[in-house]
């Protein structure tokens, strides 16, 4: 039976049992479409990632021996949209039978189930193949539960997968979780090593997508790519985070400095949202260096990366099947205000903001606590509608997918699920921007000042926020101590605090 089978531009698994064998019978399809470049403004370096690693994949399966159609963005043949250019193939090829894997985004899950309701030959869907849970274990997990706590998530995931656990009940190190040793502020030492240089040009890409007037944010350098695009690269990158890295990863995994982009993460994201690494090989591997270098490797070091991975990384996943498509409309907090400019320029004079914007655009990357309580933080303190901040956290990184950017950005950051996600707001004075980093050295304004011109922003837009969302933390048990200081506040002090957070919302392109 001669058959189509669709591969998205993040199912570039070739571990998957598809290619195990070689079929005439079976046509693999594969295209760089605007309908994946346009639906948001992406930064460059996400979109010239995709599309090299998508041709990567496509040249390993012709050297596998199967069939591959592949459509460039400048191909004539492409008819720029998924449905589309699907039609065009069957009719081409006389193709009998559909399969493809199931998306990851509700959007493309979405068009495909209508258009293999819409067609008359058979279509079938396979799973990826990539996660360690289904798209319905953690709705069967929480069923019954009133809240979604994800530690008790991960310690479950911890028994079921025997990962860092003495006997079936009990975790290596006497723990389950070392989160309170990775929040070292880095100082300029232990020395971090550069990020793992790849030798990969991407002008002929870039050019392209120039020529194709594709609208974009941020820089690129593409003589010096510095992104993994094939699995033999990802492979190199995770081997370097282990041998060079991993010995403080979890001490300063929460640290920021202006002089340091990476610090000691692992840059692995892109290659395992783009489904080059599985997440199981990925902690197998950490794991199995760690072993081999007890000696200089602490097991808190380790446990919090796994967390990432297999906590935080499945969790969110399973939010995100479990609440869409409502999720994306939620907005619990009523926020309504749009980014200012600097968010697309890195403009600003409060320095946090501006190392952690610049970066993001230089970079296409920003580690776990910049988005979360620099960008993130700003955002919400400042009541900014969380659809325009969905938009910038999905274009801006190159491992945004929307089945993370959107639980993390909407949930953990934006508090816009009122709760589902996180069980309270991210969201801090400066006061822990200068614990964990060197941001308020040089700034601009004062970190001890509160309400004078030359205070530091987030110290008054976090008492004004707490106070004009008062009607949302009243029951929220965590909140109880910040709620309880608001409320023995002196009134003028208060008043004082109100009147500079709001010039800061009215006019944040001015700071």
């Amino acid at each position: 039976m001669k058959t189509l089978r669709l591969i998205l531009g993040d199912q570039l698994n070739q571990q998957h049992s598809w290619y195990e064998d070689t079929n005439d019978e079976v046509v693999y399809f594969m295209a760089e479409m605007r309908q994946e470049t346009d639906y948001v403004k992406h930064h460059i370096q996400k979109v010239v990632a995709f599309f090299k690693s998508m041709r990567s994949f496509a040249d390993w399966l012709e050297n596998e021996g199967h069939e591959v159609v592949y459509y460039t963005l400048d191909d004539e043949k492409n008819l720029q949209d998924l449905v589309e250019n699907l039609k065009q193939l069957i009719d081409e090829h006389d193709i009998e039978k559909f399969e493809y894997q199931l998306p990851d985004e509700y959007r493309l899950d979405e068009q495909l189930t209508n258009f293999c309701d819409e067609i008359d030959i058979e279509t079938e869907a396979y799973d990826t193949e990539h996660f360690l849970t289904s798209r319905t274990d953690f709705t069967d997990f929480y069923e019954g539960k009133k809240q979604m706590v994800m530690e008790y998530f991960y310690r479950d995931m911890r028994k079921k997968y025997d990962i860092m656990m003495l006997n079936e009940k009990d975790p290596e190190g006497g723990k389950w979780n070392f989160d309170q040793s990775n929040r070292k502020k880095w100082k300029g030492e232990p020395e971090i090593p550069t990020e793992k240089q790849l030798e990969n040009s991407v002008e002929e890409i870039y050019e392209m997508i120039q020529k194709a007037d594709v609208e974009t944010i941020g820089n690129i350098d593409v003589d010096n790519f510095h992104w993994p695009t094939n699995r033999d690269a990802c492979l190199d990158v995770l081997n370097y985070f282990c041998k060079n890295l991993l010995q403080y990863f979890g001490d300063y995994q929460d640290a920021m400095h202006t002089d340091e982009h990476f610090l000691f993460h692992s840059r692995l994201s892109f290659a395992m949202n783009s489904k080059m690494l599985h997440p199981k090989e990925v902690i197998e591997t950490v794991i199995s260096y760690w072993r081999h270098h007890k000696d200089d490797i602490d097991i808190s070091q380790v446990e919090g990366f796994v967390r990432q991975i297999l906590g935080w990384r499945e969790y969110m996943r399973g939010m995100y099947w479990k609440e869409m498509p409502n999720y994306r409309t939620l907005n619990k907090l009523d926020n309504s205000n749009k980014l200012p400019d600097f968010f697309w320029t890195g403009n600003t004079k409060m320095n946090c903001l501006k190392h952690a914007i610049s970066q993001s655009l230089n970079h296409a990357y920003a580690h776990h606590i910049q988005r979360l309580m620099i960008t993130g933080n700003f955002a919400l303190l400042t009541q900014m509608h969380p659809d325009e901040v969905d938009k910038w956290y999905l274009g801006i990184y190159i491992d945004a997918i929307e089945w993370v950017e959107i639980t993390n950005t909407r949930g953990m950051s934006q508090f816009a699920d009122g709760g589902l996600v996180a069980t309270k707001p991210y969201v801090s004075s400066g006061s822990y921007i200068n614990k964990m980093s060197n941001y308020c050295k040089d700034c601009t304004y004062k970190i001890s000042k509160k309400e004078t011109e030359d205070a530091c922003p987030f110290n008054s837009l976090y008492w004004n926020f707490l106070d004009e969302k008062r009607a949302h933390f009243e029951d929220n048990q965590r909140m109880n101590m910040m709620m309880s200081l608001l409320n023995k506040m002196d009134k003028d002090k208060l008043e004082a605090l109100k009147k500079r957070a709001q010039d800061v919302i009215a006019n944040p392109d001015k700071y």
